[in-house]
Formats: C-alpha cells, sequence, structure tokens
C-alpha cells in the first residue's frame, strides 16, 4: 500500500510538471492577433533585419538578425507581440 502512494504521488507530481518543460503554445483567438506588419516594424525599431515571419503553432516565429548581428530565431504571442523564446543560431 505504501508503495502505491509513492507511486502515485510521484505520477501526479510529474504530470503536473510536464506542462512547464513543454514548448510555448499561443492560443489566443485570431481576432485578437496583430498584424505581421506589426511585428515587423516593431522589430525594426528594434534593430532587427527581418528575414522571415511565419505562423507556427498559433506563434509568430522570427528569423532575423538582432541589432547586435546575432542570428536569432525567436517566437512572438500573436496578440501582444510579446517574446516568448529566443534562440541564437550558430553559423
Amino acid at each position: 500500500m505504501r508503495a502505491m502512494r509513492t507511486l502515485l504521488s510521484l505520477s501526479l507530481t510529474l504530470g503536473l510538471a510536464l506542462p512547464v518543460f513543454a514548448s510555448p503554445r499561443c492560443n489566443a483567438a485570431m481576432a485578437d492577433w496583430k498584424p505581421r506588419q506589426a511585428l515587423e516594424d516593431k522589430l525594426k525599431a528594434e534593430g532587427w533585419q527581418i528575414q522571415r515571419i511565419k505562423t507556427d503553432d498559433g506563434c509568430y516565429k522570427v528569423y532575423g538578425k538582432q541589432g547586435d548581428g546575432r542570428r536569432v530565431k525567436a517566437t512572438f504571442a500573436p496578440d501582444t507581440l510579446m517574446l516568448i523564446r529566443e534562440k541564437v543560431i550558430d553559423d
């Protein structure tokens, strides 16, 4: 019985923690999305050079260079245009 309780407790803990490790998902309604041009304008004002903006998993994915010259792949929320994740692309 004690082993069963420990196993149940462990599986419950892992079940609650796993969503933390999942990739970000944007779940804003399409009516709330801001246009890609708004994101592009925002990033260009911050010094970015945009190569591509696409939609993936309900988020905006941006490929380009930041003001410091680093190539990045970044994920933005389509309703707030806030940065969710950023990954530096090594040459």
